[in-house]
């Protein structure tokens, strides 16, 4: 009877040992599923910021060119004389 006593708290053991390990692999699970989604949107904003870099770029360095300045300069003298009417 002793024999099976013994036989019955070692499997008790083994089976809560087995359910922590699930439970931990499910925890683990979760986490990196929530670490993903966090590393997926930042990289989308990155992503994002990036373009906005390149359209920055492209209108600080648009701007500076000698037909900006022209357009800048026609369209300051077209102020120039719509208010003149005034």
């Amino acid at each position: 009877m002793l024999g099976y006593a013994i036989v019955a708290v070692v499997a008790i053991v083994i089976w809560q040992s087995v359910q922590k390990h699930k439970q931990k692999t499910v925890q683990n699970h979760d986490i990196d599923a929530a670490q993903n989604q966090a590393l997926y949107e930042a990289e989308q904003e990155r992503d994002e910021l990036r373009e906005r870099v390149k359209v920055l770029e492209r209108i600080v360095t648009d701007s500076n060119t000698p037909s900006a300045k022209k357009v800048q300069k026609l369209s300051d003298e077209i102020e120039q004389l719509r208010d003149d009417k005034k």
